[in-house]
């Protein structure tokens, strides 16, 4: 997925406001601004792809200030306040009673869970929003592969699961459990962010949540790059996201790497649509839900 002309504005817009929670020092705040705006120059063009500038722009952020990760407050308080209205998903959940149907409703809430993002232009969320947001979560679903991905979940054996956000990493637990359930006696395996970047999931967050109590295991991915990456990649991660069978990725960052790349397994995208480019690529309006299956190609 190559940028479009509304990324300019995002990728300076969650630089800047990254800069802003690094550092207070008005000085290495403007230098920071100007590495900024001379890596946009650089890197912004017809060809290049938002996640994998975004994972220079951050990773310049953390070094001019210093600070490795400087979302750490926020995603605390995300991963709390998930916590507070996981017993309400649990409820809805709880309310379906074949494998099939709550594999959907997990699906669904997973799917809520990823509005959890910050300083994307036009997007904004509070957490009384997302009690709302499952609630409709169905009529919203304007991609919807879930049938297909349940059958290939039902058929694997190993499943690889990509996590996203701080926060809704506590929602992902529900639809890890449903994964485990349907492939009776397989694996479900959890990947996070190997470093701190922008607001995703490390293996604090995960652990923070009780991931590893759903979880056959958790791994990273050896490293901060926002999506997927191979060459960002560890060795171990790479041997464990060939031998899946199926892999279920959240999040817009992994959309837009893994539509590049030439996929072996089938892959399904469970994200919102939270930028123009996202929606445009799907063809679908923003601030909706989407379930959709990449296939081999």
């Amino acid at each position: 997925m190559k940028v479009a002309t509304s990324c300019a504005l995002c990728l300076f817009n969650r630089g800047y406001n990254e800069i802003l929670e690094a550092t207070d020092d008005p000085q290495i705040r403007f230098k920071a601004i100007e590495e900024l705006l001379c890596l946009l120059c650089r890197e912004f063009k017809p060809t290049s792809v938002p996640a994998i500038i975004g994972t220079k722009r951050d990773r310049m952020i953390k070094e001019i200030t210093g600070n490795p990760d400087p979302f750490i407050e926020k995603k605390r308080i995300c991963n709390r306040e998930a916590l507070k209205l996981l017993p309400y998903a649990e409820k809805i959940l709880s309310s379906k009673r074949d494998k099939r149907s709550r594999f959907r409703m997990a699906c669904l809430i997973s799917i809520v869970g990823n509005i959890m993002e910050f300083d994307i232009p036009g997007h904004e969320f509070t957490f009384s929003d997302i009690a709302r947001l499952i609630q409709q979560a169905e009529k919203e679903l304007v991609i919807d592969d879930l049938p297909e991905a349940f059958e290939i979940a039902r058929r694997s054996k190993r499943i690889l699961f990509l996590t996203d956000n701080a926060g809704e990493v506590a929602f992902d637990t529900l639809l890890v459990k449903e994964l485990k359930s349907i492939i009776d006696g397989g694996r479900v395996i959890v990947g996070v962010k190997g470093k701190p970047i922008l607001n995703d999931a490390t293996l604090e967050d995960a652990l923070f949540v009780g991931m590893d109590k759903v979880a056959d295991e958790i791994i990273t991915t050896g490293s901060d790059a926002l999506g997927f990456i191979p060459s960002e990649c560890s060795e171990e991660f790479l041997e464990t996201y060939r031998s899946s069978d199926f892999i279920v990725a959240k999040g817009m960052a992994y959309a837009e790497t893994l539509t590049e790349l030439k996929l072996e397994k089938p892959h399904l995208l469970l994200l919102r649509t939270k930028c123009p480019l996202v929606a445009g690529y799907f063809g679908v309006p923003r601030h909706k839900n989407v379930a959709k299956i990449l296939k081999k190609f």
